[in-house]
């Protein structure tokens, strides 16, 4: 188990690292997060949500994703309260004060149950903790961290973000406050994101070791690699605008915003570059607008109406800029929206930019489902994959006519998957994982260079998960030169192949 002594110590990243290490020594292994709150999403083959951080580690570990490797997701939708999801499927809407009491039981019965189911399938459950096991104040109720350690009697390891400062204090204090038979549980420390010279540490390593009687079992540098993350707070600590940058893409960094892993295809791109704009910011004039999906799709499109960012985008696609709309993002895009029922928080039927002809309304029944299709543009033919995520539907409330100048067109051959206007400024989609197929994000990029007077890219390019690949056997090669395994499994033996 992966726990840490803060959240944002790398707990994630160390289990898809740990993950991958043991699948290249010929392991059976998988990962597991009994309770995860993020808004990044993955939807399986079977239909099911889980967070996007474990459909990462489930593809660091060679295999599918499945609900049983994070069977609660928690997905925040303001006003302190919650969507619940239990091995994949929502079962409610639920406030914090009341969700241990109406979901604590069912919780666990879940997790027990996707342990026992993941037990007989896998050789290794490599399971990753949520923020800190430490929380005195909540430990009677935490799902997620010592009480699946202790339910396993699974070997653990502490996670400690070293560049926040205040690493020791961390790990001691951490340690201090864990029952005697949670601690012993702790059979190694691991000291993550460090910048500096390992010499310069070791008298701080031997201190902590004697201090504790735990060894520090890995010093991890500093990984300069773009994963996804989990919640939003990480897009604060994107890196800036690349030197050799031609293109800028301006994401809207909404109050709510999910899935935003839908643009890591597009960061890892050398020419561009992603800036999250907050709706309080200047839009400025990029390349492109993208505005993302949503928890809460009609409260934060109103939050980008009393911010001006609205009107903002607006005059930006008059003047001649290409927006996008990703799911809750497509919905905004169109004439109106509704919540009849308040689903979402905000009931009533609301404007919206008015720049596709569609009306969405909120129902209680969630689409969430894989999909394979064909574009219609920006190339006709490309084979497309990706997900669907939303409790919206929408349908065309203007009739299109083909040789007008405001005339729209589907975006691919199910017609109700997006559409585009007549001059490819303004598109919507519900696909998730879009800018995943190569060959589509590029011709779309093509477009918006031609537009700059940049020479094409090439579009025979692989899609976006032989990347991830290359990115995880690099994290995995990183962290396996720094970590020592065989303190948790003696049977271990690096492969020098790797």
């Amino acid at each position: 188990m992966v726990v840490g002594t803060t959240s944002h110590a790398g707990k994630s990243l160390l289990t898809a690292a740990i993950c991958r290490i043991l699948a290249r020594n010929s392991w059976r292994v998988t990962p597991f997060k009994g309770q995860n709150m993020a808004l990044n999403a993955y939807v399986t083959a079977t239909g099911g949500e889980i967070g996007y951080a474990q459909a990462v580690q489930a593809w660091a570990a060679g295999i599918h994703p499945t609900v049983e490797m994070n069977p609660i997701l928690l997905k925040p939708q303001g006003d302190m309260t919650s969507q619940v999801i239990i091995k994949g499927k929502a079962v409610g809407k639920v406030s914090a004060s009341d969700y241990y009491e109406q979901y604590f039981d069912l919780g666990w019965r879940a997790i027990e149950e996707s342990l026992q189911h993941l037990q007989a399938e896998f050789d290794l459950i490599v399971c990753e903790g949520a923020g800190s096991p430490a929380e005195i104040n909540l430990k009677h109720r935490d799902l997620t961290n010592m009480r699946v350690a202790k339910h396993l009697n699974a070997a653990t390891l502490l996670v400690v973000d070293i560049d926040r400062g205040g690493a020791f204090a961390h790990v001691v204090g951490t340690l201090e406050l864990l029952e005697p038979e949670e601690r012993a549980l702790i059979r190694g420390v691991i000291i993550n994101k460090f910048r500096g010279q390992r010499s310069i540490l070791e008298p701080g390593i031997k201190w902590l070791e004697e201090r504790t009687g735990i060894p520090v079992l890995g010093v991890i540098p500093w990984i300069d690699h773009v994963f996804p993350a989990e919640d939003s707070l990480d897009l604060l600590e994107r890196k800036p605008a690349k030197a050799q940058s031609e293109l800028n893409i301006a994401v809207i960094r909404l109050p709510r915003i999910s899935n935003f892993t839908d643009f890591d295809p597009l960061e890892s791109e050398s020419t561009v570059t992603v800036k999250y704009i907050s709706p309080k910011q200047d839009l400025g004039h990029p390349d492109a607008v993208i505005i993302p999906g949503s928890k809460t799709t009609i409260a934060d499109l109103l939050v980008l109406q009393k911010t001006g960012m609205a009107q903002a985008i607006q005059n930006y696609a008059a003047a001649g800029g290409t927006v996008i709309g990703i799911c809750g993002g497509y919905q905004m895009l169109g004439k109106y929206l509704a919540d009849p029922e308040g689903l979402e928080g905000d009931s009533g039927r609301f404007q919206g930019l008015g720049m596709l002809p569609i009306q969405s309304v909120i129902t209680g029944h969630k689409i969430a489902r894989q999909r394979q299709v064909t574009s219609n543009f920006p190339q006709v033919g490309l084979p497309i994959t990706g997900y669907e995520i939303h409790q919206g539907r929408s349908r065309v409330i203007e009739s299109p006519n083909a040789n007008a100048a405001d005339s729209y067109y589907p975006l691919f051959d199910d017609p109700g998957l997006g559409m585009v206007d007549h001059s490819q400024s303004v598109w919507g989609a519900y696909l998730h994982g879009l800018f995943d197929n190569g060959p589509w994000r590029r011709a779309w990029l093509n477009r918006l260079r031609q537009q700059r007077g940049l020479k094409s890219l090439p579009t025979g390019v692989a899609n976006y998960r032989k990347q991830r690949e290359v990115l995880l056997n690099s994290l995995a090669n990183i962290v396996e030169a720094h970590l020592d395994l065989t303190a948790i499994l003696p049977s271990y033996r690096k492969n020098n192949d790797s």
